[in-house]
């Protein structure tokens, strides 16, 4: 599973049972309960491990938004045991953005999806270089 972090919404994608490929899972809106949403759908989809976006800044480097990625996981690590994995995760709400654009999706179902999306492009990715990994 791929969570796209943000201070409004997390975005949500999940794996194949194979890992090859990604699909997009929709949002959650952050709430106090976050982390009891997260939960209920780690059992409910049979996770494995989690993959978490970190927003590095285009020089490589840990910018304030990232801070908060590692504050969040932090505090996720109290609620789960399953592994979770820091992803570069650069440019990819802008590649999603792009790809709904070139799609013709309205804006106001763009932002319904966007954060799903991007949270599919981290989780290919990093499908993607586990597969060359091996």
């Amino acid at each position: 599973m791929a969570l796209d972090y943000g201070r409004k919404r997390i975005g949500l994608a999940l794996s194949d049972p194979l890992g090859i490929s990604a699909q997009p899972l929709g949002f959650f809106e952050m709430s106090p309960k976050i982390f009891l949403k997260l939960e209920e759908l780690i059992i409910e989809k049979q996770v494995i491990e989690i993959v978490v976006g970190y927003p590095k800044n285009l020089k490589g480097e840990v910018g304030t938004m990232a801070k908060e990625v590692d504050h969040f996981v932090n505090n996720f690590k109290k609620h789960t045991d399953i592994p979770i994995v820091l992803w570069d995760e650069r440019l990819t709400t802008a590649q999603a953005e792009a790809m709904l654009i070139d799609a013709d999706v309205r804006r106001n179902k763009r932002k319904q999806i966007r954060d799903s999306i991007a949270a599919s492009l981290i989780l290919q990715s990093y499908l993607a270089y586990k597969t060359r990994a091996i």
